[in-house]
């Protein structure tokens, strides 16, 4: 699964927890859950569930507090799913 694969991945698992539309038409590697998405801290615990989920990986807290932009979260997803 290459990179862009990945991010619209992330797209769908988010859709339900934005709520700027503009910002989610317009993600990208640079968009901030919660600067440009407007996600908030417990919608983002439920986006890592999902994104665990999705992908078949354990996401440790010290990359969850980490993982607050899309290019950090596909880092990390990459990651998890090449150890395994």
């Amino acid at each position: 699964m290459n990179k862009q694969e990945l991010i619209e991945k992330l797209k769908i698992i988010v859709k339900p927890y934005t709520t700027n539309s503009e910002a989610y038409q317009n993600l990208n590697e640079n968009t901030d859950f919660i600067k440009d998405l407007k996600i908030n801290s417990a919608n983002l615990v439920d986006i890592v569930l999902d994104v665990e989920e999705q992908f078949d990986v354990i996401i440790e807290n010290e990359d969850m507090e980490r993982m607050l932009d899309i290019k950090t979260a596909v880092e990390i997803i990459e990651t998890k799913l090449a150890a395994k």
